[in-house]
C-alpha cells in the first residue's frame, strides 16, 4: 500500500511541476534557441567538414587557417584523441590559445604560418567507421580496402582541393598513436605530402612499445585500452577504487582476472591481445617498421624519439635502423634524439624529474631543427636548412651533438666498440673478465607474492596530469631497488676518466633458475658522486641509462614460448633501449638484476603455463635466480663505447 501511495504522490507532483520547455505566461526567454558567437575578432577561422573516404566513410576534420594567409603549407595530424578537443585547448582570439596543448608544436605551427588540420581517425569521436586499435595495413590483417594509409591519401587530397589558402604541400607530424599514423601516411604516399615528422611513435607493441617489452606484458596500460576501445568517445572510465595500482593488481591475480573483473572482455582489442601473448603473425605483421623495409622511401622524414621515452622507447630508433640504408643520398632519412619523456619536445625541457639540463632543450629542438626542416620542404621558397641527418642530445654533458649517422659518438674520427661491462664477484663490476678461482655466481629468490615495485609505493597509474609523476619514472633514483635482497647490483670503481655510450647496451646474462619460467630486468645505471656542490640533492643519486625486462620462455625465440630447463646456467641476451650518454670522472656505472618490475609489468608465475594471462594462483611460486659471474659462465652488459680511432 505504501509503493501504491508514493507512486500516486509523485504522479500529481509531477502533473502540477511545468517542464522546462514550457513557457511563463507573458514573459518571454531571454535565451536565444541557437546562440552564434561573433568569430570575427579571432585571428583565424574555424572550418569543421566531414571529409570522404573511398568506402563512403567520412571522418570529422578541423581547419585551422590564419586570417588573411594565401599560399600556406598544410601540417596534419590524424588522431583517435578528439580533434575538437585538440583544436580548442584554450579560449582566446589567437590560435596560439586553440592549439597549446597535446600534439602541437605551438611556436612552430604559428610562427610558420601554416593552416593546421586534425582529424579524428575512423570510428573515433565525431568520425564515421569502425575503430580499430592501430588497424593494421589492408592485407592479411584486414581484409577491407581501407586503412589509415588510403584515409590519409584522400584526406590529402580533399584538402588541397579544397582548401583555397594552401600552397598544395602537405606535411604530417604527430606524437605517439598520432605518430604511428603519421608513419601510416609513408605507404603509398599522395603525392601533395612532402614531409612527415612522426614523434615517439607507436611501432611495434610486442617488441618494446605500448603493449609488451620483450614478452613482458605493460598491464599498467589496461585503464587505456578500456577507455580508448570501450566506447566511440572515452565517455567509460576505468574506476579501480583503489589508490596503490600495487594493491589493484596483486589482489586480481592474473591480467585475465583482472580483465574480467573489469569487463574488458566486451572489448575486441582485448580479445585479440588475450590470444596472441607470443611474438605470433598477428604482432609480426603490424609491425610498422618491418613493414617500412619493404617500402620505397619517396618522402623525407624526421623521426623524433625522447631517450628517456616511459611509452613509446622502441618504436623512432626501429624504423630509423629500416629506412637509414635506402637514404642513399643521405638527405631524406634524418633522426632527432633528446632527453625527453614521451611527447616533451613540443613542451618546456630543461628538466626531466630530478635531472636538469641547463636549458630549454625542447625550445632548441623546435627552433633549430623542426622549424627549418618543415621550412624547407613546405615553403615555396624552400629556404636552406642547417639540420644534420641525426641531431642527438649527450646527456650526462648537456649536449646536442650533430651526427652524419647513427650509431656514431661523434661527427668526424670516432666509432662505436662493443665493450663487455662485465659482472663480477663481491658486487663489483668492471672492463675486466672474471678470473678462475673468484666466486662463480650470486643468487636471490624471487617471489611472486612479493613483485619488485618498479618504483616507489603507493604506485600512481598512468597519465599526465598533476599529480601523477608516470613522466618521469624512467629517471626515478635507483637506489631504493639497489637496496633489496631480491635485486642483485654490481657497481664499478669511481671513473677516472670518462665513458661514452651511443647506441643500444646488450645484455649477456648467464642465469639459472629453479622455476620453469623467469623475467629478468636489466638496468644499466649511472651513480652519481656522494656529494655534488652544485646540487646537493644529487649526491649519490643512481640515474638509470636503459632498461628493460625479458621473459624468459622467449630466450630461444620470441615466436614461440618454451619452458626454462630448471637449475640449468642458460644464456639469456637482449637489448637495452638506445643511449646516447657519457658517464663522467667521479661518478659509477652499476648494473640491476632483478625478476620482477611490478605493477608496470605482469608477474611471471615462474611455472610455465602456455598462456601467462590465464595463470591460476597455484601457478605462482617462489624461484631461486643464480647470476653467473665465472670464467667460462661470464655476464656482462656490452656496452657501445664511443672510441676515437
Amino acid at each position: 500500500m505504501k509503493t501504491i501511495l508514493t507512486l500516486l504522490a509523485t504522479s500529481i507532483l509531477a502533473a502540477a511541476t511545468p517542464s522546462f520547455a514550457q513557457q511563463t505566461p507573458g514573459l518571454a526567454s531571454e535565451t536565444p534557441a541557437v546562440f552564434k558567437p561573433n568569430l570575427d575578432r579571432l585571428n583565424y577561422e574555424r572550418r569543421e567538414v566531414m571529409i570522404p573516404m573511398r568506402d563512403g566513410v567520412k571522418l570529422h576534420t578541423v581547419i585551422l587557417v590564419p586570417k588573411g594567409t594565401s599560399h600556406a603549407a598544410i601540417l596534419l595530424t590524424r588522431t583517435p584523441y578528439d580533434a575538437s578537443a585538440m583544436t580548442a585547448i584554450t579560449p582566446g582570439v589567437s590560435m596560439a590559445n586553440a592549439i597549446d596543448g597535446y600534439d602541437h608544436p605551438v611556436d612552430v605551427v604559428i610562427e610558420g604560418g601554416y593552416i593546421r588540420v586534425v582529424q579524428d581517425v575512423r570510428g573515433k569521436y565525431g568520425s564515421e567507421g569502425d575503430y580499430v586499435m592501430n588497424r593494421p595495413l589492408k592485407g592479411p590483417l584486414n581484409p577491407t580496402e581501407v586503412d589509415h594509409a588510403t584515409d590519409t591519401w584522400d584526406t590529402i587530397d580533399w584538402l588541397i582541393k579544397n582548401t583555397p589558402e594552401t600552397n598544395g604541400k602537405v606535411g604530417i607530424l604527430g606524437i605517439s598513436y598520432d605518430g604511428f599514423t603519421t608513419l601510416q601516411a609513408l605507404f603509398n604516399p599522395h603525392p601533395a605530402l612532402k614531409v612527415a615528422v612522426p614523434m615517439n611513435p607507436m611501432v611495434d607493441g610486442w617488441k618494446g612499445d605500448d603493449w609488451f617489452h620483450n614478452g613482458a606484458f605493460r598491464q599498467q596500460n589496461m585503464p587505456y585500452m578500456y577507455e580508448q576501445v570501450g566506447t566511440r568517445k572515452n565517455e567509460e572510465r576505468w574506476i579501480s577504487g583503489v589508490h596503490d595500482d600495487y594493491d589493484l593488481y596483486m589482489r586480481a591475480g592474473s591480467v585475465g582476472e583482472l580483465g574480467r573483473q573489469m569487463g574488458l572482455q566486451q572489448i575486441g582489442f582485448w580479445e585479440k591481445l588475450l590470444a596472441h601473448p607470443a611474438y605470433d603473425a598477428f604482432w609480426s605483421g603490424q609491425a610498422v617498421d618491418k613493414l617500412l623495409a619493404r617500402e620505397p622511401l619517396k618522402v623525407p622524414v624526421m623521426l623524433v624519439h625522447g631517450l628517456w621515452d616511459q611509452e613509446d622507447i622502441y618504436g623512432a630508433p626501429a624504423v630509423y635502423k629500416v629506412l637509414e640504408p635506402k637514404d642513399l643520398g643521405n638527405d631524406k632519412v634524418f633522426l632527432v634524439m633528446g632527453p625527453w619523456n614521451h611527447g616533451q619536445q613540443i613542451h618546456e625541457a630543461s628538466s626531466l624529474g630530478a635531472i636538469k639540463f641547463n636549458a630549454d632543450t625542447g625550445l632548441q629542438f623546435r627552433q633549430d631543427v623542426l622549424a627549418p626542416f618543415l621550412a624547407h620542404y613546405l615553403k615555396d621558397d624552400a629556404p636552406p636548412m642547417d639540420v644534420a641527418p641525426v641531431t642527438a642530445f649527450e646527456t650526462g654533458t648537456n649536449r646536442w651533438r650533430k651526427l652524419d649517422a647513427w650509431p656514431s659518438g661523434c661527427a668526424k674520427g670516432c666509432a662505436t666498440t662493443a665493450t663487455p661491462l662485465y659482472l663480477q664477484a663481491g658486487g663489483k663490476a668492471g672492463f675486466a673478465a672474471p678470473k678462475a678461482g673468484e666466486a662463480a655466481s650470486d643468487s636471490y629468490v624471487s617471489d611472486p607474492a612479493k613483485p619488485v615495485p618498479y618504483r616507489a609505493r603507493p604506485s600512481q597509474p598512468t597519465g599526465y596530469e598533476p599529480p601523477l609523476t608516470w613522466t618521469q619514472w624512467l629517471v626515478d633514483d635507483q637506489r631504493e631497488a639497489s637496496g633489496r635482497t631480491d635485486v642483485l647490483t654490481y657497481t664499478t670503481e669511481v671513473l677516472t676518466a670518462p665513458v661514452k655510450i651511443s647506441g643500444e647496451p646488450m645484455v649477456n646474462l648467464v642465469a639459472a633458475t629453479t622455476g620453469t619460467d623467469g623475467d629478468f630486468v636489466v638496468k644499466l645505471i649511472d651513480v652519481y658522486p656522494d656529494e655534488v656542490a652544485a646540487t646537493p640533492e644529487m649526491g649519490g643519486y643512481q640515474l638509470p641509462v636503459s632498461m628493460d625486462i625479458l621473459r624468459g620462455r622467449y630466450r630461444e625465440g620470441f615466436e614461440t614460448a618454451k619452458p626454462i630447463k630448471a637449475n640449468a646456467p642458460l644464456t639469456y641476451r637482449f637489448a637495452l633501449p638506445t643511449t646516447n650518454h657519457v658517464f663522467l670522472p667521479g661518478h659509477r656505472i652499476m648494473v640491476q638484476v632483478q625478476s620482477s618490475w611490478f605493477p608496470l609489468y605482469d608477474r611471471n608465475p615462474q611455472t610455465f603455463t602456455p598462456n601467462i594471462f590465464l595463470a591460476k594462483p597455484s601457478d605462482y611460486v617462489k624461484a631461486t635466480q643464480t647470476v653467473f659471474h665465472a670464467a667460462d659462465k661470464a655476464s656482462f652488459v656490452e656496452l657501445p663505447v664511443v672510441k676515437a680511432k
